[in-house]
C-alpha cells in the first residue's frame, strides 16, 4: 500500500531537518500527532533499568567529562553497560513538555542547570529535538541551549528509572490532559500515588509547578498535593517573585493559546518538604 503524499511529505521533510548544522528552525505541521495519548497503553518505550544506566551524553553532548585517556575493552573482557561520565546531572523536569516552549525559554535564565523535557508523542518529541539542535547551531560556540534536551518517555510509568532519589530540583506541569471524565480522572498526572513518586526524585526545598487553564483541574491537582505530606502549598507572595512562575504563564504554547482566547491561568506551587526524622 503506497504511502500517502501528506505523510511522505512530512517523513522527508523531517528526514531532511535532521541533516547536521541545519539552523532552521523545525515547521510543527510536519510533525502531526494527535493532541493527548493514553499512558496506559503499550508505547514500545526505551527506558533505563535505573538511573546510574542512562547515558546522559546524547542529550548534552556539552558536559561531558572529557576522558584522560582512552581505554580498549579486550575481548576477553565480559561486556559491560557503559555511559559517558557527565560534568552535571539533570535538576529541571518538565513533564509532558508539548512543543518544547518552556524549555527555551528557561535554558538562558537558568543557565547552570541541565533541563529535562519529557513528552509521551513520538512525532512531539521529534519536534522538540530538531528544535533545540537547530538552536545550537544557530548559537555556535556558545554554551547557550546546550543545557536542554527532550526524551521520549512516559513519567507515569518510568519516572524513578531517570532520576535518583532527591535529584531534581523543580518539576514543570503545564496545561496536562484534564480527563475530565470521572472514569478517567486515574490518567491525571497528579494523582495521591505519582505524588510520591515526585517526592521520591526531588529534593528536599524544591518545587513543583503546576498551571492550567482548567478549574476543576486546579482544584484537583492543589487537594491532591495539599494532602501529600511530603509537599506544602506555596504562598501567593513568593510565587510573584519565582522568574519561572513568570515563564510559565507565557512560553507554552497552550499557554499562548489560552491567552489568545483571552481564558485564565490557574497556577499552584508547592515545596518538597523535609521527611520527618526516624524515632530513635
Amino acid at each position: 500500500m503506497a504511502t500517502p503524499p501528506k505523510r511522505q511529505k512530512r517523513e522527508e521533510y523531517r528526514k531532511a531537518h535532521r541533516e547536521e548544522g541545519l539552523k532552521e528552525l523545525p515547521k510543527k505541521k510536519h510533525y502531526r500527532q494527535r493532541a493527548h495519548a493514553n499512558p496506559f497503553s503499550d508505547h514500545q518505550l526505551t527506558y533505563p533499568r535505573n538511573p546510574a544506566s542512562m547515558d546522559w551524553s546524547i542529550y548534552y553532548p556539552a558536559y561531558i567529562v572529557p576522558e584522560q585517556k582512552s581505554h580498549v575493552q579486550n575481548s576477553s573482557e565480559p561486556q559491560t553497560e557503559f555511559t559517558q561520565r557527565m560534568k552535571k546531572e539533570v535538576t529541571v523536569a518538565d513533564i509532558g513538555c508539548g512543543f518544547g516552549g518552556l524549555l527555551v525559554a528557561l535554558a538562558p535564565k537558568l543557565p547552570d542547570e541541565l533541563l529535562l523535557g519529557l513528552e509521551i508523542r513520538i512525532q512531539v518529541t521529534e519536534y522538540v529535538q530538531d528544535r533545540i539542535k537547530a538552536l545550537r547551531n544557530q548559537n555556535p560556540d556558545t554554551p547557550l541551549y546546550q543545557n536542554i534536551a527532550c526524551l521520549r518517555a512516559n513519567t507515569m510509568k518510568f519516572l524513578p528509572n531517570f532520576f535518583r532519589k532527591g535529584q531534581l530540583s523543580k518539576i514543570f506541569l503545564c496545561f496536562p490532559d484534564p480527563h475530565f471524565k470521572a472514569r478517567k480522572h486515574k490518567a491525571r498526572i497528579v494523582s495521591s500515588t505519582l505524588n510520591s513518586e515526585y517526592a521520591f526524585v526531588m529534593k528536599p526545598g524544591g518545587w513543583i509547578y503546576t498551571i492550567t487553564d482548567v478549574e476543576d483541574l486546579h482544584n484537583w491537582m492543589v487537594e491532591h498535593l495539599e494532602g501529600h505530606q511530603s509537599f506544602e502549598r506555596v504562598s501567593e507572595e513568593e510565587l510573584e517573585n519565582d522568574i519561572c512562575v513568570s515563564i510559565m504563564k507565557v512560553a507554552t504554547e497552550e499557554g499562548k493559546k489560552v491567552e489568545r482566547n483571552q481564558g485564565q491561568k490557574f497556577v499552584a506551587c508547592f515545596q518538597r518538604m523535609e521527611d520527618p526524622s526516624w524515632p530513635e
